[in-house]
């Protein structure tokens, strides 16, 4: 394999006639691009990380491509912090913050165009613009950014220079940064990136607008699931994660995570992807989605719905106990309320259902002692997690501030209470065998409350079968 120009073995040995002649007879177009109207943002968050680290290099990289099968690759994801700090979506750039005087300066290291005076816009099958397309010059990057962009080549010369012992680096995205900026304190780029994961817990607007954006879609995709399936015959649980994907690749980027679609005793199985199975009339039908929007900002929401269109009795109960301890979650959020708050909110309304069904072997306080916490056996996570440009948001951020911390305004998190029975446990009735119920919704935090961001889909029992009824009879639809 040539390296050099991203070739395998079995490309063809070009004459340097047709060499010659690809060189030839090439019209240069420049891109028309214009500051981004979220580039202030962005910079703002430069700001704020800058203020956390004076006096110090700052390097954020976004990551590489990822081989799939021997040429082809996985599609490219950005780093998150490197996509909430420049707003940038290509592979292979590094953002260096230098110190100075009065903070920082920030240049973002990336390769750009593959230009005609070499032989790689034909030839490279990994950057090559007639293999891939056409990537911004740096300065139509720095234009669209607002951000100083330097040449990849000269990432390695910057890197050098990093002071040690006076730089920290957001590991585990590039193995070449990784390898190349050696720390002697390993503690100081995880205390870096947990301040890069706190500082992202507060969305400011655009934020918020970007979260909507993809809960609105993820709506959407919602109504088309529900618009074809059927409530009188078996379909496969790929069809629905398809329909839901041909939705979340229309109107966003693609899905924010594996799509969850659990019929039956699936539903009882937490991060159930495989989506194997066939839906049934009389089952249950859990479905866990979210659309990822264009600028990467995901949704994330569950619905538990009757595949025939109406809950039986003891699906309904079991159903209504879900719903009534997401509302007791949400009903206490507020800046300043404690996580762990609407946690226990949620868990007591569970525990005290499983008592009334006669499953809980203890009693509901005794259930409740940390120490004990039997009713997790049939629940298992907790009540929800930070929400925004990834899944299970400020994954990094140190438990004081997200776990054992405290609600602020501007949090988006997530409710999602569940109640999951398997098919193998002989501690609960036959009859609850397989029965698996998630109720899922994205929540804005604010000073006085809580808004439901995702509140266009009904979550009631009676709300979700009236939906259910109306889809349906809307018939199918394409996105348009």
């Amino acid at each position: 394999m040539d390296e050099s120009t991203g070739g395998q073995s079995h490309d063809p040995d070009f004459p340097d006639r047709f060499i010659e002649f690809m060189r030839t007879g090439w019209r240069d177009a420049a891109l028309d691009v214009s500051p981004r109207p979220e580039a202030p943002d962005h910079a703002k968050r430069r700001g704020e990380l800058s203020a956390a680290f004076p006096g110090e290099t700052l390097i954020i990289p976004t990551g590489v491509e990822k081989v799939r099968s021997n040429d082809t690759h996985h599609p490219f994801r950005p780093g998150t912090e490197h996509v909430w700090l420049t707003g940038g979506h290509d592979p292979d750039g590094v953002l260096v913050l230098r110190p100075t005087d009065g903070g920082h300066d920030a240049t973002l290291y990336q390769r750009p165009r593959s230009p005609r005076d070499t032989d790689e816009f034909f030839r490279d099958r990994n950057h090559g613009e007639l293999w891939v397309g056409r990537r911004h010059t740096l300065g139509e990057l720095a234009t669209e950014l607002q951000l100083q962009t330097a040449h990849l080549d000269g990432l390695a010369a910057a890197l050098d220079d990093a002071a040690p012992g006076r730089t920290r680096v957001l590991r585990g995205f590039d193995p070449a940064v990784d390898a190349a900026v050696r720390s002697a304190d390993p503690a100081r780029d995880a205390d870096f990136a947990a301040v890069l994961g706190e500082l992202r817990l507060v969305k400011d607007a655009w934020e918020v607008e970007q979260l909507q954006d993809a809960i609105d879609a993820t709506t959407r995709g919602f109504e088309d699931v529900a618009r074809i399936l059927p409530a009188d015959r078996p379909v496969s649980e790929r069809l629905i994660d398809g329909v839901f994907n041909l939705r979340a690749r229309h109107d966003g980027n693609t899905v924010g995570y594996g799509s969850i679609v659990g019929n039956g005793a699936h539903a009882a199985i937490l991060h159930w992807t495989r989506n194997d199975g066939r839906t049934r009339p009389g089952d249950l039908l859990l479905m866990d989605m979210g659309v990822e929007n264009r600028n990467l900002y995901t949704a994330d929401v569950t619905r538990t719905v009757p595949v025939s269109g109406t809950f039986t009795p003891l699906q309904r109960q079991i159903y209504d106990l879900v719903f009534r301890s997401q509302q007791a979650g949400i009903d206490v959020i507020r800046a300043g309320t404690r996580f762990d708050d609407v946690h226990q909110a949620c868990m007591r309304v569970l525990a005290e259902g499983l008592s009334d069904l006669g499953i809980l072997p203890v009693s509901v306080d005794e259930a409740m002692d940390p120490a004990c916490i039997f009713y997790r056996r049939w629940t298992l996570h907790g009540f929800g997690h930070m929400l925004g440009l990834d899944v299970h948001d400020c994954a990094t951020a140190r438990k004081e501030r997200y776990r054992e911390g405290v609600l602020a305004a501007g949090y988006v998190l997530t409710v999602e209470p569940g109640l999951y029975f398997q098919p193998e446990d002989e501690l609960v009735p036959a009859e609850l065998h397989g029965v698996g119920v998630r109720i899922e919704d994205d929540v804005l935090v604010t000073p006085t409350g809580a808004v439901v961001m995702s509140e266009a889909l009904p979550r009631s029992p009676d709300a979700v079968e009236s939906w259910l009824a109306a889809q349906r009879e809307a018939g199918p639809r394409l996105p348009g």
